[in-house]
């Protein structure tokens, strides 16, 4: 037995070693699993996404199918959201992951996108004429997925995640119009909403990667900088000139709520030469920046998910 009893202790301290080693095991976004997700959603198949389309029907069941794979639960009694765009049935697809903390898991975080394009295009360029719109908004689509993933993995959020993908964006951001009525009608503890959108290209001149629409709004964007330890989210005045504060679906959560409700992108219309173009396919994207840009803006989220108090606010006007 003295034999065999040090033999027995190594062999519990290396096992012990490597399920420490597994269960530290950092989550990296690729990729490859980004590019996935925007060919499939940009595909010709899907026509262009436009609402209330087989194509945008196709688009909600993979989204639904990769949210359940993740084990994301849906938020109301299925993953969609239904509300109607005059006579043509829409609707948003939402997942909820629950925080583990008893008291801030009542408070929630969105995490949003829309995943609707505009369909068949009146121009048509060499023969084709589908809208995929790949940088809009499939890759902003693919991040939140892929951070729904990440943060179904981790399981290290106390508040609550809810992530939503809208409908309608096209239509006049009705999806999330709906949507932040909805929630506050429900009297949601919401504490802030981040929008993911066109985040499918980087910029050559910029001193950060991506900028938020309405910086000067709230402490957002400083906040995330000192939660990322990197000045990665920046100002943007062509955001600014173009008002795209106001044309994103974070705006209907801003108006409904008076919190900090933005969207970050990497494209302010000055670096991509084919916004709402049969050409925004999906090998004109960089699916290393956007992969660089989703790993980085997590441990953001993650700070801003477990802070003891709400530390992002409002700017006083």
């Amino acid at each position: 037995m003295r034999k065999i009893f040090p033999l027995f202790v190594l062999l519990l301290i290396l096992s012990c070693k490597s399920s420490v080693k597994s269960e530290s095991k950092s989550i990296t976004i690729t990729n490859s699993e980004l590019e996935t997700i925007v060919t499939y959603l940009a595909s010709d198949e899907l026509k262009g996404r436009t609402t209330g389309s087989e194509g945008i029907e196709k688009a909600a069941t993979y989204i639904e199918n990769q949210l359940k794979s993740y084990n994301v639960k849906p938020y109301f009694e299925t993953y969609r959201d239904l509300f109607k765009v005059d006579s043509i049935n829409a609707f948003n697809i939402a997942g909820v992951i629950e925080g583990n903390d008893p008291k801030l898991k009542n408070e929630y975080i969105i995490i949003g996108a829309h995943y609707d394009h505009i369909g068949i295009s009146k121009k048509i360029v060499a023969n084709d004429s589908i809208a995929n719109g790949a940088n809009d908004n499939a890759a902003g689509t693919s991040s939140v997925l892929a951070m729904a993933k990440y943060f179904a993995a981790k399981k290290n959020n106390k508040r609550s995640l809810l992530f939503v993908l809208f409908s309608a964006e096209e239509k006049g951001l009705l999806g999330s119009k709906h949507l932040a009525n909805k929630l506050k009608t429900e009297n949601i503890n919401l504490y802030t909403m981040v929008n993911m959108e066109m985040i499918g290209v980087p910029f050559v001149d910029r001193d950060y990667v991506a900028f938020v629409t309405g910086f000067d709004k709230s402490n957002m964007a400083n906040k995330m900088n000192e939660y990322i330890g990197s000045n990665i989210i920046g100002y943007s005045e062509i955001s600014k000139k173009y008002n795209l504060f106001r044309q994103s679906d974070n705006y209907a959560f801003y108006k409904e709520f008076n919190l900090p409700c933005h969207t970050i992108s990497s494209c302010d219309l000055s670096n991509y030469d084919y916004y709402h173009h049969v050409d925004d396919e999906a090998d004109k994207l960089d699916y290393n920046h956007m992969a660089n840009l989703i790993n980085k803006i997590i441990p953001g989220i993650e700070k801003m998910s477990n802070s003891p108090t709400k530390e992002i606010v409002m700017y006083e006007e």
